[in-house]
């Protein structure tokens, strides 16, 4: 009778796109839950209710202090993801953050005073800054070559989502009464709390991080289900012999935290703190192109810099979240054909212009006696809104990207944490200054964005090379071989079809692997791979 039984099939029989489709979705509400905390308490700050319980009426310095203490938090989890990430692997650091925000989320909602808002906040932050140096690499390293830029890509596409999501929550709830006004939109970050606990368990392990812990059987297993195929068909041994072998020569030039921070490296290495640099920098120049200037504040820029209303600021606030996701969309979709250079470019220049006018119209509304100060002032509006246009397609999403693209296996992880931390502790200081530098810089507190979103352009361009296409192996090999920073003049760096002599390493391998039965056993397999790269 037993033996009729069939055997248990894991992730609930789930195998290829589908079983990618659910890594996706609770990757996705990781970064939605993002997005909406990252909006909701710019709808907070402006509730009358809020102001009067926590006694924060007239306290700009205070108000951006309780305000900004969240992204300190998020700097402090994306340090604990540095340090024991990698041990935790990539679910289990999931499931430790988002039960940390679930305490935090608890102590803001219950927040009677100041203290026990900051506290909530920071707890909060923690866990966030945890699941978003996670999700982003566990997408990245379950994800087929062609689909890994899309998914990761519609993950922050989702985040907007969230955002938007929290600015029309707020706009609702502003015409309540009392504490469910701010109370109930901070409650709401349950919703996919719990689809992060009702998903993670169950989804697979990264493989590669699976391979680089001495757990290879179950790994080759996660491919072939990731690709739906047969454990021994020669594409599924090709793309595990791969990472065997990128793990064998990660382990043969490893950079101890000792030598990185001394700027030691080793011939014949993997570049890792030239890549570790880029990815973070990517995620520094997401934060300095100033959108967190807007996304805490928009309503309290519209109000105090433009002179609308509270609830014509925070109309319009909601409206430009709607564009926001919509010009996501469009990195979505173009994000292969594009590529990240020329996108991310583009996005850099489109940005320091539009924060150019705005400082120009917003010179003349705060001019005394100007006559037309009415009509410039509804004129910034419209680059605001074209900002987060630039904003979506672009810069949203591949600053997330390159860190996960650009490091190598064994510093993926860290490589991620950094540029996650470096994300936070930008956006803090963004976050802090900008209560005060609206209010006493007034029109000249723009020209910061200015100038940074324009010096962005030439750095991309010099510094970043295209990593569209690309198996994340094949981005190992290229920084193997060119050490040289300045990148513009290099084809291979520049191509955004995947160059063709990977292509052939990997068809060279897939005839190989056609005569091989367990490639797990077969060294020789492993070290002819080596030899070709």
């Amino acid at each position: 009778m037993l033996s009729t039984l069939k055997p248990r099939q894991p992730y609930f029989g789930l195998r290829g796109g589908w079983l990618t489709f659910w890594v996706t979705v609770a990757c996705a509400t990781d970064m939605m839950l993002f997005g909406y905390d990252q909006g909701v308490f710019g709808g907070v700050v402006v509730t009358k209710d809020f102001l009067d319980t926590l006694n924060l009426n007239n306290n700009a310095t205070l108000l951006g202090t309780v305000t900004a203490i969240y992204d300190v938090g998020c700097l402090f989890g994306a340090i604990i993801a540095m340090i024991w990430g990698e041990r935790w692997g990539r679910k289990l650091s999931i499931i430790y953050g988002t039960l940390v925000m679930s305490i935090g989320a608890l102590l803001q909602i219950t927040a009677y005073s100041v203290p026990q808002m900051i506290v909530g906040r920071i707890i909060a932050g923690l866990g966030n800054g945890i699941n978003t140096s996670t999700a982003p690499v566990w997408q990245g390293e379950t994800s087929q070559a062609k689909w890994r830029g899309r998914l990761i890509v519609i993950e922050l596409t989702l985040n907007i989502a969230g955002f938007s999501l929290s600015n029309w929550m707020t706009f609702a709830f502003s015409f309540l009464p009392g504490p469910v006004a701010w109370r109930f939109p901070l409650a709401f970050q349950f919703i996919f709390i719990f689809i992060l606990f009702g998903t993670v368990p169950w989804l697979p392990e990264s493989p590669r991080w699976l391979i680089a812990h001495d757990q290879p059987d179950e790994a080759q297993v996660i491919i072939a289900d990731l690709e739906d195929m047969d454990v021994s068909d020669p594409y599924v041994v090709t793309q595990y012999t791969e990472i065997v072998a990128a793990v064998q020569y990660e382990r043969q030039h490893a950079v101890s935290w000792m030598d990185l921070l001394r700027g030691r490296t080793k011939e014949g290495g993997t570049c890792a703190i030239r890549r570790m640099i880029l990815g973070a920098g990517a995620q520094f120049m997401q934060q300095a192109a100033g959108i967190n200037v807007t996304s805490y504040y928009l309503p309290t820029v519209l109000m105090q810099s433009v002179g609308l209303s509270e609830t014509l600021a925070r109309l319009l606030a909601a409206c430009n979240s709607v564009s926001y996701l919509i010009a996501g969309t469009i990195g979505v979709m173009n994000i292969e054909k594009w590529g990240r250079r020329k996108l991310f470019m583009i996005c850099a220049l489109g940005q320091g212009l539009c924060y150019l006018l705005i400082t120009v119209l917003l010179r003349f509304n705060e001019k005394e006696g100007y006559a037309h100060s009415k009509e410039v002032a509804s004129a910034s509006i419209a680059f605001f809104f074209l900002y987060y246009v630039f904003f979506g397609t672009g810069f949203q999403g591949i600053p997330w990207l390159l860190p996960v693209e650009l490091n190598s296996l064994s510093m993926r992880t860290k490589g991620a944490a950094l540029g996650t931390a470096t994300n936070w502790a930008i956006n803090f200081m963004v976050v802090e200054i900008t209560p005060v530098g609206i209010e006493n810089l007034k029109w000249r507190f723009y020209i910061i964005w200015t100038v940074m979103n324009l010096v962005f352009v030439p750095t991309i361009y010099f510094f970043y090379p295209e990593t569209a296409n690309r198996q994340l192996e094949d981005i190992d090999l290229f920084f193997r071989e060119n050490e040289s920073w300045v990148v513009h003049k290099n084809p291979e760096a520049l191509s955004l079809a995947r160059p063709e002599r990977y292509a052939e390493i990997e068809d060279d391998l897939i005839q190989r692997n056609k005569s091989v039965s367990n490639p797990k056993k077969d060294m020789d397999e492993k070290e002819q791979f080596v030899e070709v790269v």
